[in-house]
This record gives C-alpha cells, sequence and structure tokens, in this order.
C-alpha cells in the first residue's frame, strides 16, 4: 500500500444542534471564524498538507458548501468590474488548481463512523485522512495533518490526533491508552468511546483528525450498531488495532472545539487578534472596554 496520502474525508452531514438557531438553515461548517468559514480552514489545512481530492460527506442541507468551493461567475464578473482585484483572487483561489472537490451523501445520520464507510466508494484502496471542520487546529508551523502525513510516510499504518486533556472530560472523547516511541509518536494498546474519568485509561483524547487505513472500511462493514443506531468509528478502530499498527500523535498548535459556543467564540476572539487588518483595531476595541470586570460580575 502507499504510503502517500492524497485524499481527505470531511465528514459535514451533520445536523449543528448545538448551534440552533444559527444552523437551522446554514451549515455548522459553514459558520465563519472572522472572515473564513470553518469548512475552508479545514480544507486549506489539508491542500497543505498535499491533498489533492476533497470528499465532503454531505446531507440535503448543506448545499451552502458545495456553492462555497464552487464558481460563483455572478460574484467573480462583478468584483472583476469593480476593479476589487484583491478580493476576486481570494474568491478564486478558495480552491487551488490540481485538487479536485468530490460530494457523497449520507442518506440517514448513522454516526460518524456510517459518514466516514460513505466515501468509501470515492476513497477507493488508499490511505485516507479524515478531518472534522469542528476542530478548528492554529499551528505556526507546517500544520497538524502535515506532521501527521510527515509521520504516516515514515511508519505507516494509522495514525490518530491526540491531545491531552482534562481528566474531568474524557465523557466527552475517544481516550487511547498508549505506548510510547518517541517525542510525539506513540503506539495505541487500546482506545474507549467516552469512558467516565474513573474509568479512563488515560487523558489522552482523539481529536478530529486521522490517517487511516482502507482496511478500515471492512471493519466499519461489520461494526455493530450502538446507541440510536449509529456506526461509531472509534469501535472500528478498535477492531484495527487487532489487524493493523495504529499510532497516536501529539499535534503542535493549538485545538479550538468549535463544534461548542465557547470554543467557537474563543477561536473568534483569537484569530480576530492575529487578522493582518483587524488585529490593531480589534486589540484597541477590547482594551477600551469600560469596566469590563464590573460588566462581567453584574452579567452572572
Amino acid at each position: 500500500m502507499t504510503r502517500e496520502v492524497k485524499k481527505a474525508v470531511f465528514p459535514v452531514a451533520g445536523l449543528g444542534t448545538r448551534f440552533l438557531p444559527a444552523t437551522k438553515a446554514n451549515p455548522k461548517e459553514m459558520l465563519p471564524v472572522v472572515d473564513k468559514p470553518l469548512i475552508q480552514y479545514a480544507v486549506e489545512e489539508a491542500v497543505a498538507a498535499g491533498i489533492e481530492e476533497l470528499i465532503f460527506v454531505t446531507s440535503s442541507s448543506k448545499r451552502a458548501i458545495e456553492d462555497h468551493f464552487d464558481k460563483n461567475y455572478e460574484l467573480e464578473s462583478r468584483l472583476e468590474l469593480d476593479g476589487k482585484y484583491e478580493l476576486l483572487k481570494t474568491v478564486q483561489d478558495i480552491v487551488p488548481r490540481g485538487v479536485v472537490c468530490l460530494y457523497v451523501r449520507q442518506p440517514e445520520a448513522l454516526g460518524l463512523g456510517h459518514a466516514v464507510l460513505c466515501a468509501k466508494p470515492l476513497v477507493g484502496r488508499e490511505p485516507f485522512a479524515v478531518i472534522l471542520a469542528d476542530d478548528l487546529i492554529k499551528s505556526d508551523g507546517a500544520g497538524c495533518l502535515s506532521e501527521m502525513v510527515k509521520a504516516f510516510s515514515y511508519h505507516g499504518g494509522s495514525i490518530l490526533g491526540v491531545e491531552e486533556i482534562p481528566v474531568s472530560e474524557t465523557d466527552k472523547y475517544g481516550i487511547v491508552s498508549t505506548t510510547l516511541l518517541d517525542e510525539r509518536i506513540s503506539r495505541i494498546d487500546a482506545i474507549v468511546e467516552k469512558p467516565k474519568p474513573d474509568k479512563a485509561p488515560s487523558n489522552l483524547a482523539v481529536v478530529g483528525r486521522y490517517i487511516l487505513s482502507p482496511v478500515l472500511f471492512e471493519l466499519l462493514e461489520k461494526v455493530e450498531t450502538g446507541a440510536g443506531g449509529e456506526i461509531q468509528l472509534t469501535d472500528a478502530i478498535a477492531e484495527l488495532l487487532e489487524h493493523e499498527q495504529v499510532l497516536s500523535y501529539r499535534f503542535t498548535g493549538k485545538r479550538y472545539d468549535c463544534g461548542s459556543k465557547l470554543g467557537y467564540l474563543q477561536a473568534t476572539v483569537e484569530f480576530a487578534l492575529e487578522h493582518p487588518e483587524l488585529r490593531d483595531a480589534f486589540r484597541e476595541y477590547l482594551q477600551a472596554i469600560p469596566d469590563a470586570d464590573i460588566l462581567l460580575t453584574r452579567q452572572q
């Protein structure tokens, strides 16, 4: 099997119920962090890692994602006529030349594992990445997926992005127990879905970055459904441990849980503070808020 990763799967069919009513008609992946939607940050990370095929697992309510990555001739013509060439370039460069967008529908909301399985006809027998746009990762270096692709080219197998979390939050994540191989790479010995803190094997949580062997598809087809009839990706990965090497990778950078309102707001503020057009004025605004501490106290 090749050790090149050229395909990435983006499961974007979820309902986004934690952001209702904002997500009633607008996909949660299209929520903007400053001036780019979450899904675009995820795509940019994938392209920087050498991904050439972007596979979006969508639902009937996610047409806005397809439109975002498609050409908009009317908009581009208007920007050109108005002489707004920088904006025109920004719109035209959303997907670089040589990168292809493909779409497949998830007919029912049957879990992350099922969403990944829907991509099987487009992935085939190649290793592939899975990126969850909810997990926005800011990196000062090459990017989380780029780091993982580099590790995969050396180690092979499957690799899961992980980070340390507070023990009190283990019931929100897939948690792994590992054997350290080097500074950032460990062999995964076991993986448990959302264990209670007193049952968790560690505080190493799997976040929304994966490089997976195509063998996983065969296991997803056989895995038993869990609560709500959902097919859990974690269950298939636990089975994969019996067949192939699965590693964890502690990425560099900071992750924002944009699937939560607090994480989304944190990302918006911190990305705004680094935005070249906004950072100075926004920082001045934050510093000038009168009696900010008193205001917060009154609202408690």
